[in-house]
């Protein structure tokens, strides 16, 4: 079954998986029953429906996050990159929409990286890497109607995705912790903590600007005005 959906490609860092054409339209299917589900599930409970305003920005969010996560200041050899601003894009839309729009657009993101440039070792690796260190983007929904909500957001999302990471780097590559004469815990928190923490950093700096701020201000009205 695992050479249906992936085949095992080992090297000399181990073994990782590349997804094969059923692999990467079972992903697709999944994501958009994924999508449908909280659809219904946001709908059982009376919350809003999507507005095609909602969708096309949300869409463009999620377009303008994976383009420039493509754009790669630096990368580290075992996953991770300081990238343009990509996470800022993601968290934008929790702060639009709110927490439950902000979970699923994230998410829905997380599949998209990793049917786009997958790294798997292990199901819940894929799903501890993918879909929840990227869905974690979405609890800025949290403060969308807090004052400072986009700085507040961003912190939260960061943190969110930056807690999985350390999980992941933890419990699947602690092997490699020995090399720098580390613990794994040690080793995930620095690891991980090098590209989040410097991305984060400049991406607040950048929202702290008058023009930014006052950008992001217009953003907001035109992505909910009715």
């Amino acid at each position: 079954m695992s050479n249906f959906f992936a085949i095992p490609i080992t090297d000399e860092w181990g073994t990782t998986y590349q997804l094969t054409t059923a692999g990467y339209t079972a992903l697709v299917v999944l994501m958009l029953a994924l999508l449908l589900l909280a659809c219904f599930i946001g709908n059982s409970v009376k919350q809003p429906k999507f507005s095609a305003r909602q969708l096309a920005f949300s869409a463009m969010a999620i377009a303008a996050a994976f383009v420039t996560s493509e754009i790669k200041l630096f990368h580290l050899p075992f996953g991770g990159s300081i990238t343009l601003f990509s996470m800022l894009f993601l968290v934008l839309i929790g702060y639009w929409y709110g927490l439950r729009a902000g979970l699923m657009t994230a998410i829905a993101y997380g599949f998209l990286q990793l049917v786009s440039d997958p790294y798997i070792i292990s199901i819940p690796q894929m799903l501890v890497d993918y879909i929840f260190a990227f869905g974690a983007l979405g609890l800025s929904g949290l403060f969308s109607k807090s004052k400072n909500g986009l700085v507040k957001g961003y912190i939260a999302g960061v943190l969110g995705r930056y807690f999985f990471a350390f999980l992941s780097g933890m419990i699947f590559f602690g092997a490699y912790a020995a090399d720098y004469g580390m613990s794994a815990p040690v080793y995930s928190l620095v690891y991980n903590g090098i590209y989040l923490s410097v991305e984060a950093v400049l991406t607040l700096i950048i929202l702290y600007l008058p023009p930014v701020k006052k950008v992001m201000g217009q953003l907001k009205t035109m992505a909910t005005q009715r």
